[in-house]
């Protein structure tokens, strides 16, 4: 009868966390693994430990078509920031770990 009693309560808590997941399922990722190289998926830079180098934030910026980069520091929350000239006009600039140029 014990047997009996934990077997049933056991069912029961396999019933309850599988339709827990169903119902809360997303129709799709919120954030994608992958990104292309011209597309933000933040309007400002994400705080977050950042791995790029130097030269590779420099690139990342000039791939989304900003020129003339310079002054680039990483600051305290991981985003590299500096000034680079796009359409003519020059002004801030940033990167961010996840490549996010804004």
């Amino acid at each position: 009868m014990r047997r009996i009693a934990l077997t049933a309560a056991a069912f029961s808590l396999i019933a309850t966390v599988a339709f827990a997941q169903d119902s809360s399922a997303q129709s799709g990722p919120q954030n994608p693994a992958v990104k292309g190289m011209h597309e933000n998926n933040a309007v400002v830079p994400v705080k977050g430990a950042n791995s790029f180098t130097r030269g590779e934030a420099k690139s990342q910026i000039e791939a989304k078509g900003y020129t003339h980069v310079a002054k680039l520091k990483k600051d305290g929350n991981g985003v590299w920031r500096g000034t680079a000239m796009k359409d003519g006009t020059s002004g801030p600039v940033s990167v961010d770990y996840q490549g996010n140029v804004n």
